[in-house]
Protein backbone atom coordinates (compact mmCIF):
# COMPACT_ATOMS: atom_id res chain seq x y z
CA UNK A 1 0.00 0.00 0.00
CA UNK A 2 1.32 3.58 -0.82
CA UNK A 3 1.11 5.76 2.25
CA UNK A 4 0.06 9.39 1.89
CA UNK A 5 2.85 10.84 2.34
CA UNK A 6 4.81 8.92 -0.84
CA UNK A 7 1.44 9.47 -2.82
CA UNK A 8 2.02 12.73 -2.28
CA UNK A 9 5.44 13.00 -3.50
CA UNK A 10 4.11 11.56 -6.84
CA UNK A 11 1.09 13.81 -7.19
CA UNK A 12 3.85 16.81 -6.83
CA UNK A 13 5.60 15.17 -9.93
CA UNK A 14 2.34 14.39 -11.38
CA UNK A 15 -0.28 16.70 -10.75
CA UNK A 16 -3.11 16.59 -13.14
CA UNK A 17 -5.40 14.21 -11.61
CA UNK A 18 -8.02 12.30 -14.04
CA UNK A 19 -10.78 10.22 -12.65
CA UNK A 20 -12.53 9.53 -16.12
CA UNK A 21 -10.21 6.84 -18.71
CA UNK A 22 -11.72 8.51 -21.77
CA UNK A 23 -9.89 12.09 -20.67
CA UNK A 24 -6.56 10.31 -19.82
CA UNK A 25 -3.43 12.80 -20.68
CA UNK A 26 -0.04 11.67 -20.38
CA UNK A 27 1.76 12.03 -17.34
CA UNK A 28 -1.50 12.23 -15.26
CA UNK A 29 -2.50 10.55 -12.52
CA UNK A 30 -5.25 8.36 -12.41
CA UNK A 31 -7.98 7.72 -10.02
CA UNK A 32 -10.03 4.20 -10.21
CA UNK A 33 -13.28 5.37 -8.98
CA UNK A 34 -15.87 3.49 -8.52
CA UNK A 35 -19.76 4.04 -8.77
CA UNK A 36 -23.21 2.83 -9.07
CA UNK A 37 -22.57 1.53 -12.44
CA UNK A 38 -19.03 1.59 -12.81
CA UNK A 39 -15.65 0.28 -11.52
CA UNK A 40 -12.72 2.29 -12.63
CA UNK A 41 -10.21 -0.51 -11.88
CA UNK A 42 -11.49 -1.93 -14.81
CA UNK A 43 -10.20 0.63 -16.89
CA UNK A 44 -6.48 0.93 -15.13
CA UNK A 45 -4.95 -1.01 -18.15
CA UNK A 46 -6.40 1.48 -20.77
CA UNK A 47 -5.54 4.35 -18.74
CA UNK A 48 -2.09 3.76 -18.62
CA UNK A 49 -1.81 2.79 -22.00
CA UNK A 50 -3.05 5.88 -22.76
CA UNK A 51 -0.36 7.91 -21.20
CA UNK A 52 -1.27 7.79 -17.26
CA UNK A 53 1.86 8.45 -15.13
CA UNK A 54 0.38 5.92 -12.60
CA UNK A 55 -3.20 4.62 -11.47
CA UNK A 56 -4.50 5.04 -7.79
CA UNK A 57 -6.42 1.60 -7.36
CA UNK A 58 -8.07 -0.48 -4.83
CA UNK A 59 -8.33 -3.60 -6.85
CA UNK A 60 -5.89 -3.51 -9.54
CA UNK A 61 -6.62 -5.91 -12.27
CA UNK A 62 -4.51 -9.13 -12.00
CA UNK A 63 -2.09 -8.90 -14.92
CA UNK A 64 -0.72 -5.39 -13.35
CA UNK A 65 -1.05 -6.07 -9.49
CA UNK A 66 2.63 -5.87 -9.38
CA UNK A 67 3.17 -2.96 -11.93
CA UNK A 68 5.34 -0.49 -10.58
CA UNK A 69 2.83 2.31 -12.01
CA UNK A 70 -0.56 0.74 -10.07
CA UNK A 71 -0.43 2.33 -6.53
CA UNK A 72 -2.63 0.70 -4.77
CA UNK A 73 -4.90 1.73 -1.36
CA UNK A 74 -7.12 0.52 0.64
CA UNK A 75 -10.17 3.19 -1.24
CA UNK A 76 -9.91 5.03 -4.55
CA UNK A 77 -12.25 7.82 -3.00
CA UNK A 78 -11.12 7.93 0.48
CA UNK A 79 -7.50 8.24 -1.25
CA UNK A 80 -8.61 11.34 -3.36
CA UNK A 81 -10.18 12.64 -0.67
CA UNK A 82 -6.85 12.42 1.84
CA UNK A 83 -5.12 13.83 -0.53
CA UNK A 84 -6.44 16.62 -1.41
CA UNK A 85 -6.68 17.63 2.32
CA UNK A 86 -2.87 16.91 2.54
CA UNK A 87 -2.49 19.28 -0.40
CA UNK A 88 -4.59 22.24 0.87
CA UNK A 89 -3.04 21.89 4.01
CA UNK A 90 0.33 22.89 2.74
CA UNK A 91 -1.44 26.51 1.95
CA UNK A 92 -1.81 29.20 5.15
CA UNK A 93 -4.19 31.14 3.12
CA UNK A 94 -7.97 32.05 3.01
CA UNK A 95 -10.14 29.38 1.58
CA UNK A 96 -13.72 30.60 1.39
CA UNK A 97 -16.38 27.94 1.40
CA UNK A 98 -19.83 28.65 -0.52
CA UNK A 99 -22.93 27.03 -0.02
CA UNK A 100 -26.76 27.57 0.43
CA UNK A 101 -29.83 27.16 -1.75
CA UNK A 102 -29.49 29.53 -4.78
CA UNK A 103 -27.27 30.96 -6.15
CA UNK A 104 -23.85 29.66 -5.51
CA UNK A 105 -22.29 29.05 -8.17
CA UNK A 106 -23.55 32.45 -10.07
CA UNK A 107 -22.40 33.73 -6.28
CA UNK A 108 -18.93 32.18 -6.81
CA UNK A 109 -18.31 33.32 -10.25
CA UNK A 110 -18.63 36.67 -8.96
CA UNK A 111 -16.99 36.72 -6.04
CA UNK A 112 -13.96 35.02 -7.71
CA UNK A 113 -14.19 37.65 -10.32
CA UNK A 114 -13.60 40.19 -7.92
CA UNK A 115 -10.79 38.52 -5.88
CA UNK A 116 -8.50 37.36 -8.55
CA UNK A 117 -9.04 41.51 -9.81
CA UNK A 118 -6.63 41.39 -7.23
CA UNK A 119 -5.00 38.43 -5.73
CA UNK A 120 -3.56 34.54 -7.31
CA UNK A 121 -7.22 33.47 -6.91
CA UNK A 122 -8.19 29.62 -7.49
CA UNK A 123 -12.06 28.65 -7.55
CA UNK A 124 -14.21 25.54 -8.42
CA UNK A 125 -14.90 24.91 -11.92
CA UNK A 126 -18.43 24.54 -13.46
CA UNK A 127 -20.07 23.37 -10.73
CA UNK A 128 -17.70 20.68 -9.11
CA UNK A 129 -18.88 20.77 -5.87
CA UNK A 130 -19.24 17.51 -4.11
CA UNK A 131 -17.41 14.58 -2.59
CA UNK A 132 -15.78 14.41 -5.85
CA UNK A 133 -15.50 17.83 -6.66
CA UNK A 134 -14.01 19.18 -3.99
CA UNK A 135 -11.04 17.42 -3.92
CA UNK A 136 -10.80 17.60 -7.43
CA UNK A 137 -10.85 21.50 -7.52
CA UNK A 138 -8.39 21.64 -4.34
CA UNK A 139 -5.78 19.38 -6.23
CA UNK A 140 -5.96 21.58 -9.02
CA UNK A 141 -4.45 24.70 -7.02
CA UNK A 142 -1.45 26.09 -7.91
CA UNK A 143 1.06 27.16 -5.02
CA UNK A 144 0.69 30.18 -6.28
CA UNK A 145 -2.10 30.90 -4.88
CA UNK A 146 -3.78 33.22 -2.21
CA UNK A 147 -7.03 32.93 -1.80
CA UNK A 148 -9.39 29.68 -3.21
CA UNK A 149 -13.26 29.95 -3.34
CA UNK A 150 -14.71 26.50 -2.97
CA UNK A 151 -18.43 25.80 -3.58
CA UNK A 152 -20.03 23.37 -2.07
CA UNK A 153 -23.35 21.82 -2.64
CA UNK A 154 -25.52 18.73 -0.86
CA UNK A 155 -28.37 16.73 -1.45
CA UNK A 156 -28.26 15.18 2.40
CA UNK A 157 -27.74 15.72 5.88
CA UNK A 158 -23.88 15.38 6.56
CA UNK A 159 -22.38 16.21 3.08
CA UNK A 160 -21.61 19.75 4.18
CA UNK A 161 -19.32 18.54 6.82
CA UNK A 162 -17.83 15.91 4.91
CA UNK A 163 -16.85 18.62 2.47
CA UNK A 164 -15.26 21.21 5.14
CA UNK A 165 -13.46 18.65 6.52
CA UNK A 166 -11.82 17.76 3.38
CA UNK A 167 -11.33 21.44 2.45
CA UNK A 168 -10.57 23.12 6.09
CA UNK A 169 -12.35 26.72 5.26
CA UNK A 170 -11.23 29.30 7.28
CA UNK A 171 -14.31 31.82 5.81
CA UNK A 172 -17.92 30.86 4.43
CA UNK A 173 -21.12 31.71 3.35
CA UNK A 174 -24.46 30.66 2.59
CA UNK A 175 -26.16 32.82 -0.41
CA UNK A 176 -29.60 31.83 0.89
CA UNK A 177 -31.99 28.81 2.35
CA UNK A 178 -34.50 27.64 0.34
CA UNK A 179 -36.82 24.43 -0.72
CA UNK A 180 -34.01 22.39 -2.21
CA UNK A 181 -33.63 18.71 -2.44
CA UNK A 182 -36.42 18.17 -0.34
CA UNK A 183 -36.63 14.21 -1.42
CA UNK A 184 -33.57 14.75 1.09
CA UNK A 185 -34.27 16.99 3.32
CA UNK A 186 -37.56 16.41 3.90
CA UNK A 187 -38.76 20.31 4.99
CA UNK A 188 -37.10 23.68 5.39
CA UNK A 189 -35.80 22.94 8.81
CA UNK A 190 -33.72 20.09 6.88
CA UNK A 191 -32.57 22.09 4.30
CA UNK A 192 -31.19 25.01 7.34
CA UNK A 193 -29.68 21.70 9.47
CA UNK A 194 -27.79 20.70 6.66
CA UNK A 195 -26.47 24.07 4.88
CA UNK A 196 -25.90 25.29 8.76
CA UNK A 197 -23.11 22.60 8.82
CA UNK A 198 -20.78 25.35 7.29
CA UNK A 199 -21.62 27.53 9.83
CA UNK A 200 -20.87 24.90 12.32
CA UNK A 201 -17.84 24.07 11.25
CA UNK A 202 -16.53 27.63 11.27
CA UNK A 203 -17.60 27.76 14.79
CA UNK A 204 -15.86 24.66 15.68
CA UNK A 205 -12.94 25.95 13.92
CA UNK A 206 -12.65 29.85 14.72
CA UNK A 207 -13.36 31.00 11.37
CA UNK A 208 -15.29 33.95 9.67
CA UNK A 209 -18.65 33.82 8.35
CA UNK A 210 -19.98 36.58 5.90
CA UNK A 211 -23.81 36.84 6.97
CA UNK A 212 -26.18 38.39 4.50
CA UNK A 213 -28.57 39.93 6.99
CA UNK A 214 -30.75 40.80 4.17
CA UNK A 215 -31.72 37.15 3.84
CA UNK A 216 -33.92 35.22 6.15
CA UNK A 217 -32.51 32.78 8.69
CA UNK A 218 -28.81 33.58 8.01
CA UNK A 219 -28.02 35.94 11.19
CA UNK A 220 -29.82 33.28 13.41
CA UNK A 221 -28.11 30.47 12.09
CA UNK A 222 -24.16 31.85 12.03
CA UNK A 223 -24.61 33.24 15.76
CA UNK A 224 -22.50 30.38 17.29
CA UNK A 225 -19.51 31.65 14.79
CA UNK A 226 -17.48 33.95 17.03
CA UNK A 227 -16.38 35.98 13.94
CA UNK A 228 -18.89 37.34 11.83
CA UNK A 229 -19.07 40.34 8.99
CA UNK A 230 -22.88 41.03 7.87
CA UNK A 231 -23.13 43.17 4.88
CA UNK A 232 -27.16 44.20 3.57
CA UNK A 233 -29.30 45.89 1.06
CA UNK A 234 -29.34 50.05 2.62
CA UNK A 235 -31.50 52.96 1.27
CA UNK A 236 -28.68 54.71 2.72
CA UNK A 237 -24.77 53.83 2.28
CA UNK A 238 -22.72 54.35 5.65
CA UNK A 239 -18.93 53.87 6.39
CA UNK A 240 -18.97 51.54 9.46
CA UNK A 241 -17.49 48.23 10.76
CA UNK A 242 -19.90 45.76 11.36
CA UNK A 243 -22.10 46.03 8.03
CA UNK A 244 -21.09 46.52 4.45
CA UNK A 245 -24.02 48.40 3.00
CA UNK A 246 -24.81 48.15 -0.53
CA UNK A 247 -27.58 50.13 -2.24
CA UNK A 248 -30.08 48.89 -4.71
CA UNK A 249 -30.25 51.42 -7.95
CA UNK A 250 -33.21 51.46 -10.11
CA UNK A 251 -32.70 50.20 -13.82
CA UNK A 252 -34.22 47.83 -15.66
CA UNK A 253 -33.49 45.28 -17.25
CA UNK A 254 -29.69 45.18 -15.48
CA UNK A 255 -29.34 45.33 -12.18
CA UNK A 256 -27.63 48.61 -10.69
CA UNK A 257 -25.76 49.12 -7.41
CA UNK A 258 -23.70 51.47 -5.30
CA UNK A 259 -21.29 50.91 -2.50
CA UNK A 260 -19.00 53.15 -0.56
CA UNK A 261 -15.14 52.98 -1.72
CA UNK A 262 -12.44 52.98 0.60
CA UNK A 263 -12.61 56.42 0.41
CA UNK A 264 -16.05 56.25 1.49
CA UNK A 265 -17.31 57.69 -1.96
CA UNK A 266 -20.37 55.95 -3.64
CA UNK A 267 -19.29 54.02 -6.35
CA UNK A 268 -21.83 53.13 -9.05
CA UNK A 269 -21.41 50.20 -11.77
CA UNK A 270 -24.09 48.33 -13.93
CA UNK A 271 -24.24 44.44 -14.41
CA UNK A 272 -25.39 42.38 -17.17
CA UNK A 273 -27.48 40.00 -14.80
CA UNK A 274 -30.92 40.78 -14.35
CA UNK A 275 -33.29 40.10 -11.11
CA UNK A 276 -33.33 41.03 -7.73
CA UNK A 277 -31.84 37.48 -6.71
CA UNK A 278 -28.81 38.64 -8.77
CA UNK A 279 -29.08 41.92 -6.69
CA UNK A 280 -27.89 39.55 -3.56
CA UNK A 281 -25.26 37.54 -5.27
CA UNK A 282 -23.18 40.65 -6.43
CA UNK A 283 -24.00 42.75 -3.11
CA UNK A 284 -22.06 39.24 -1.64
CA UNK A 285 -19.57 39.90 -4.27
CA UNK A 286 -19.11 43.63 -3.74
CA UNK A 287 -18.96 42.54 0.46
CA UNK A 288 -16.62 40.34 -0.19
CA UNK A 289 -14.36 42.31 -2.37
CA UNK A 290 -14.44 45.45 0.22
CA UNK A 291 -13.18 43.35 2.82
CA UNK A 292 -10.70 41.76 1.59
CA UNK A 293 -9.64 44.92 0.40
CA UNK A 294 -9.57 44.86 -3.32
CA UNK A 295 -9.87 48.53 -4.36
CA UNK A 296 -13.64 50.00 -5.45
CA UNK A 297 -12.35 50.28 -9.19
CA UNK A 298 -11.51 46.87 -9.99
CA UNK A 299 -14.89 45.87 -7.97
CA UNK A 300 -16.62 47.67 -10.25
CA UNK A 301 -14.55 46.34 -12.97
CA UNK A 302 -15.04 43.13 -12.06
CA UNK A 303 -18.72 42.72 -11.73
CA UNK A 304 -19.64 44.87 -15.02
CA UNK A 305 -17.26 42.90 -16.95
CA UNK A 306 -18.69 39.14 -15.64
CA UNK A 307 -21.16 37.92 -18.17
CA UNK A 308 -23.54 34.69 -17.47
CA UNK A 309 -23.37 31.68 -18.87
CA UNK A 310 -24.14 28.13 -19.34
CA UNK A 311 -27.83 28.57 -18.84
CA UNK A 312 -27.74 30.49 -15.29
CA UNK A 313 -29.14 33.90 -15.56
CA UNK A 314 -28.65 34.34 -19.56
CA UNK A 315 -29.73 36.94 -21.59
CA UNK A 316 -30.15 36.17 -25.16
CA UNK A 317 -31.59 37.58 -28.32
CA UNK A 318 -33.90 35.23 -30.94
CA UNK A 319 -36.07 36.38 -33.65
CA UNK A 320 -37.02 39.59 -32.21
CA UNK A 321 -37.43 38.23 -28.45
CA UNK A 322 -35.48 38.33 -25.30
CA UNK A 323 -34.98 35.02 -23.26
CA UNK A 324 -34.12 34.80 -20.33
CA UNK A 325 -32.34 31.53 -19.72
CA UNK A 326 -32.12 30.09 -16.38
CA UNK A 327 -32.28 25.97 -17.15
CA UNK A 328 -29.34 25.08 -15.08
CA UNK A 329 -31.47 24.18 -11.76
CA UNK A 330 -34.45 25.35 -10.08
CA UNK A 331 -36.29 24.78 -6.42
CA UNK A 332 -39.35 26.64 -5.43
CA UNK A 333 -37.20 29.66 -4.29
CA UNK A 334 -35.70 30.22 -7.08
CA UNK A 335 -38.85 29.65 -9.76
CA UNK A 336 -40.45 32.49 -7.85
CA UNK A 337 -37.56 34.52 -7.75
CA UNK A 338 -37.29 34.14 -12.07
CA UNK A 339 -40.98 34.76 -11.80
CA UNK A 340 -40.89 37.83 -9.89
CA UNK A 341 -38.11 39.26 -12.56
CA UNK A 342 -40.61 38.53 -15.39
CA UNK A 343 -43.33 40.45 -13.97
CA UNK A 344 -41.44 43.65 -13.38
CA UNK A 345 -39.47 43.81 -16.94
CA UNK A 346 -40.86 46.13 -19.18
CA UNK A 347 -42.02 43.78 -22.55
CA UNK A 348 -44.44 43.98 -24.92
CA UNK A 349 -45.55 40.30 -24.53
CA UNK A 350 -44.44 38.24 -21.24
CA UNK A 351 -44.07 34.63 -21.27
CA UNK A 352 -43.16 32.01 -19.16
CA UNK A 353 -42.18 28.43 -20.51
CA UNK A 354 -41.47 26.61 -16.75
CA UNK A 355 -40.29 22.99 -16.53
CA UNK A 356 -40.08 20.58 -13.63
CA UNK A 357 -38.82 20.77 -10.50
CA UNK A 358 -37.08 18.04 -9.18
CA UNK A 359 -36.15 15.97 -6.01
CA UNK A 360 -38.61 17.51 -4.23
CA UNK A 361 -40.06 14.25 -3.16
CA UNK A 362 -43.37 14.17 -1.17
CA UNK A 363 -43.74 18.12 -1.13
CA UNK A 364 -43.68 17.83 -4.96
CA UNK A 365 -47.05 17.80 -5.95
CA UNK A 366 -48.03 20.95 -3.62
CA UNK A 367 -45.03 22.88 -4.87
CA UNK A 368 -45.75 22.73 -8.57
CA UNK A 369 -48.98 23.85 -8.00
CA UNK A 370 -48.00 26.37 -5.58
CA UNK A 371 -45.77 27.72 -8.65
CA UNK A 372 -48.73 27.39 -11.30
CA UNK A 373 -51.21 29.45 -9.37
CA UNK A 374 -48.69 31.69 -8.66
CA UNK A 375 -47.39 32.42 -12.27
CA UNK A 376 -51.26 32.02 -13.11
CA UNK A 377 -51.74 35.60 -11.15
CA UNK A 378 -48.94 37.65 -13.24
CA UNK A 379 -51.20 38.33 -16.07
CA UNK A 380 -48.76 36.51 -18.37
CA UNK A 381 -49.77 36.70 -22.03
CA UNK A 382 -48.47 32.86 -22.55
CA UNK A 383 -47.78 30.25 -19.86
CA UNK A 384 -46.06 26.93 -20.71
CA UNK A 385 -45.55 23.92 -18.19
CA UNK A 386 -43.43 21.01 -19.32
CA UNK A 387 -42.87 17.60 -17.54
CA UNK A 388 -44.63 15.04 -15.63
CA UNK A 389 -45.10 16.99 -12.37
CA UNK A 390 -46.50 20.21 -13.66
CA UNK A 391 -48.77 17.86 -16.09
CA UNK A 392 -50.21 16.42 -12.55
CA UNK A 393 -51.83 19.59 -12.07
CA UNK A 394 -52.27 21.37 -15.16
CA UNK A 395 -55.94 20.02 -15.41
CA UNK A 396 -57.52 22.54 -13.17
CA UNK A 397 -55.91 25.70 -14.50
CA UNK A 398 -57.25 27.16 -17.74
CA UNK A 399 -55.06 29.17 -20.22
CA UNK A 400 -51.97 26.70 -19.60
CA UNK A 401 -50.29 24.55 -22.29
CA UNK A 402 -49.21 21.62 -21.29
CA UNK A 403 -45.97 19.85 -23.34
CA UNK A 404 -44.73 16.36 -21.90
CA UNK A 405 -40.82 16.96 -22.78
CA UNK A 406 -38.62 19.97 -23.78
CA UNK A 407 -38.93 19.02 -28.09
CA UNK A 408 -42.05 19.28 -27.79
CA UNK A 409 -42.17 22.82 -26.86
CA UNK A 410 -40.02 23.60 -28.93
CA UNK A 411 -41.83 22.67 -31.39
CA UNK A 412 -44.56 24.93 -30.19
CA UNK A 413 -42.17 27.74 -30.01
CA UNK A 414 -40.46 27.77 -33.22
CA UNK A 415 -44.27 27.74 -34.90
CA UNK A 416 -45.12 31.45 -32.36
CA UNK A 417 -44.95 34.69 -34.11
CA UNK A 418 -43.76 36.51 -30.69
CA UNK A 419 -42.17 39.64 -31.07
CA UNK A 420 -40.68 42.06 -28.78
CA UNK A 421 -41.66 39.01 -25.89
CA UNK A 422 -39.74 38.40 -22.96
CA UNK A 423 -39.90 34.70 -22.27
CA UNK A 424 -38.68 32.91 -19.17
CA UNK A 425 -36.76 29.82 -19.49
CA UNK A 426 -37.03 28.05 -15.99
CA UNK A 427 -36.20 24.40 -15.13
CA UNK A 428 -34.55 21.68 -13.08
CA UNK A 429 -31.84 20.60 -15.19
CA UNK A 430 -32.68 17.25 -15.91
CA UNK A 431 -35.52 18.27 -17.87
CA UNK A 432 -32.71 20.05 -20.52
CA UNK A 433 -35.59 22.82 -21.01
CA UNK A 434 -32.02 25.31 -22.78
CA UNK A 435 -33.15 22.71 -25.82
CA UNK A 436 -36.32 24.90 -26.22
CA UNK A 437 -34.19 27.73 -27.75
CA UNK A 438 -31.57 25.85 -29.39
CA UNK A 439 -31.05 26.36 -32.79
Amino acid sequence: MVSLENLYSIFLQHPTVCTDSRKVTPGCLFFALKGDKFDGNQFVGQALSDGAAFAVTDAPPADLAASPQCLRVPDVLDALQHLATYHRRQFDIPVLAIGGSNGKTTTKELVTAVLSSHYPCHSTKGNLNNHIGVPLTLLDMPMDTEVAIVEMGTNRAGDIEQLCEIAAPTHGLLTNIGKEHLEGFGNLDGVKKAEGELFEYLARHHGCAFVNASEKYLKSMSRAVSKRVFYLESEELHPQDQFIDVKLLPGAPFVQVAFLSEKNKPVELQSRLIGRHNFHNIMTAVALGVYFKVPSAKIKAAIEQYEPTNNRSQLLTKDGNTIFLDAYNANPSSMRAALETLRSVPAKQKVAILGDMLELGAESGREHRDILRHASRLGLDCLVVVGTEFARCTSTSTGVLHFPDAGSAKVWLDQQAFQDAFILIKASRGIGLERVVAD
